[in-house]
């Protein structure tokens, strides 16, 4: 059976769920919200606004919102796409920090029908791959403030024994 929130998605509409995160208690209590989602879940665009609760010390946008607004992302849009044939796991994850966040900023994920035909086919033919994907947060003027890069685990589920295969320079 599959898990309560894989269930609501699946009754909803994959881009409908995705939108409706913006209900989810971190992201409602962050002011994060998701504004558009592709209906093939290519592309997924994610912002936060400045808040007394989403700001740090020094009143700037707080760095753990920040990565938190583009946390699950990859991990779901490939998730969903390629279906209940293969288990994706986020692996690991860095943010950079380049500049104060100092007003409402957002964030673009995108996995191409390209890149995900690719990811398949390097997860078919190895069992087990650890892709490298990267989304930067912007501010209101188009400008970086962070660079958040994530290691995904993205294997079939009848391979289990496939020695991993790094692919996008991460390691195994």
């Amino acid at each position: 059976m599959l898990p309560f929130l894989q269930r609501v998605a699946t009754t909803v509409g994959y881009d409908r769920f995705l939108k409706l995160m913006r209900f989810y208690p971190p992201y409602l209590g962050a002011g994060i919200s998701v504004g558009h989602v592709a209906k093939d879940l290519s592309v997924l665009e994610v912002e936060m606004r400045l808040a007394p609760w989403n700001r740090n010390f020094v009143g700037t946008q707080f760095g753990g919102s920040l990565y938190s607004m583009c946390d699950p992302f990859f991990m779901l849009m490939i998730m969903m796409q390629l279906g209940d044939e293969y288990v994706v796991w986020d692996k690991s994850a860095t943010i950079e920090f380049l500049k104060p966040g100092r007003g409402r900023v957002r964030a673009r994920f995108e996995v191409p029908p390209a890149l995900l035909a690719q990811l398949k086919q390097e997860a078919d033919a190895a069992g087990k791959i650890n892709p490298k994907l990267e989304a930067t947060v912007v501010d209101e003027d188009g400008q970086p403030i962070a660079r958040v890069t994530k290691v995904l685990s993205i294997r079939r589920k009848d391979r289990k024994n496939v020695a991993p295969v790094p692919s996008n320079g991460a390691r195994a």
